[in-house]
C-alpha cells in the first residue's frame, strides 16, 4: 500500500489510538502527518491548465516538449515541474515508453485480450478512464465508461475529493462501473489501462463476480486508449474550456448535460453521422452484431461505413491524423 494510501487511513478523531500509534502501525513518518501538506498554489493551478490544454490538443507530448512549449510561448517551466504536475494530473503521453503505468504493490494484472479482436457490436467491450478538470482553484478527476463500438459513454462520475491524486480514493471508479452494469448488463470485456485505481480489488472484483473477462493495456498498446482521449478532447474543448467552471457544482451538471448531448444529438461520422447511444440502443436490442453493421451499411452514402472491427486497424488508419490535429 502506498504511503498516500495509508495516510489517508489516519483517524485524527479516533477514541483510542493516538496519532503516534497510528503511524506506527501504518508505518508512517510522524513528520508527514502533523505538517499538513501544502496545498497547490495558484500558479501550480495556472501551469496545470495550461499543461491540460496543451496535453489535450497533443496528447503524444511527454514533459520535456510541454516544458519547452510553455517556455518558448513565455510562460517558464522546467522538465521536472511539468513532469511532477502532470503526475499529479494523471496524465502520461501517449506514446511508446518503456514501462507502462504502474499498478499498486501487489494488484493482479491482467493480460490484454483485444489484440487482433474484431469489435463489431455493441456490449461486446467496454473502457474506462480517467481524466484531469480544471475548476476554479482547484480540479478534480473524471471518469467514465464507454462502449468501444458504440462509442457512448455508459457512465461517468467526478471525484468528490478536491485535488488528489485518484489512487488515493478509486470508489468513484466503482461506482461508475456498477451503475454502468446495473443499467446496461454486463460487456463480453472490460478493458483499462494498468493504473492503480482499475486493478484494485474493489474494481476488478465486481467484474469477476459479473463474469466479465478482464483487458488491461500491455506494454506496446499506448494506441488502445485513443477512443476515450478523442472523448476527453470533444469534452474539454466544446464545454470545459468554453465554460470554466467555478466548483464541482458546476463541472457535475455542465458535464451532465454535454454527455446527454453527446450520447444523444452529437452525430458520429465513425457511426455513419449518427448518436453513440442511438446504435448503442439498437445493437443491444438487435443482440447480433450483423444487425448493426447491416443498419450501418445499407444506405448508398459513401461515407457511410460498419462500425470498428480490428481496434489495430482503424488505430492504423487514423494514427497519423489524431496526432497531427
Amino acid at each position: 500500500m502506498s504511503a498516500s494510501n495509508r495516510r489517508a487511513r489516519l483517524d485524527r478523531a479516533h477514541p483510542i489510538l493516538s496519532i503516534r500509534r497510528q503511524c506506527e502501525m501504518l508505518g508512517l513518518a510522524r513528520s508527514g502527518v502533523y505538517r499538513k501538506r501544502r496545498p497547490a498554489n495558484d500558479n501550480d493551478l495556472e501551469v496545470m491548465r495550461r499543461i491540460d490544454t496543451l496535453f489535450t490538443a497533443r496528447p503524444f507530448f511527454g514533459a520535456r516538449r510541454i516544458a519547452a512549449t510553455l517556455t518558448a510561448e513565455g510562460f517558464p517551466i522546467d522538465r521536472k515541474r511539468a513532469r511532477r504536475l502532470m503526475r499529479l494530473m494523471g496524465i502520461e503521453a501517449l506514446g511508446p515508453k518503456p514501462r507502462t503505468t504502474q499498478p499498486a504493490p501487489g494488484h493482479k494484472i491482467y493480460p490484454y485480450l483485444l489484440r487482433d479482436m474484431r469489435i463489431d457490436r455493441p456490449g461486446q467491450v467496454w473502457a474506462a478512464d480517467i481524466t484531469y478538470i480544471p475548476i476554479g482553484k482547484g480540479f478534480l478527476y473524471l471518469v467514465a465508461v464507454i462502449d468501444w463500438a458504440s462509442r457512448a459513454v455508459l457512465s461517468w462520475r467526478l471525484s468528490n475529493v478536491l485535488g488528489l491524486d485518484p489512487r488515493m480514493d478509486a470508489s468513484f471508479c466503482v461506482e461508475a462501473l456498477e451503475e454502468a452494469l446495473a443499467r446496461y448488463g454486463r460487456p463480453e470485456v472490460f478493458n483499462t489501462d494498468q493504473g492503480s485505481q482499475f486493478t484494485g480489488a474493489a474494481f476488478t472484483g465486481i467484474l469477476v463476480a459479473a463474469g466479465v473477462r478482464i483487458s488491461m493495456d500491455g506494454r506496446g498498446r499506448w494506441m488502445d486508449n485513443v477512443f476515450i482521449e478523442r472523448l476527453w478532447r470533444s469534452l474539454k474543448h466544446e464545454d470545459v474550456y468554453l465554460k470554466g467552471y467555478a466548483d464541482g457544482l458546476e463541472a457535475r451538471a455542465g458535464i451532465g448535460a454535454w454527455i446527454v448531448f453527446y450520447n444523444e444529438h452529437r452525430l458520429h461520422q465513425a457511426l455513419g453521422y449518427r448518436a453513440p447511444m442511438a446504435v448503442f440502443r439498437e445493437g443491444a436490442a438487435a443482440g447480433a452484431c450483423g444487425h448493426v453493421d447491416n443498419a450501418l451499411t445499407a444506405t448508398p452514402n459513401p461515407q457511410r461505413r460498419a462500425l470498428t472491427t480490428c481496434p489495430q486497424e482503424e488505430q492504423k488508419q487514423q494514427q497519423t491524423g489524431f496526432l497531427a490535429a
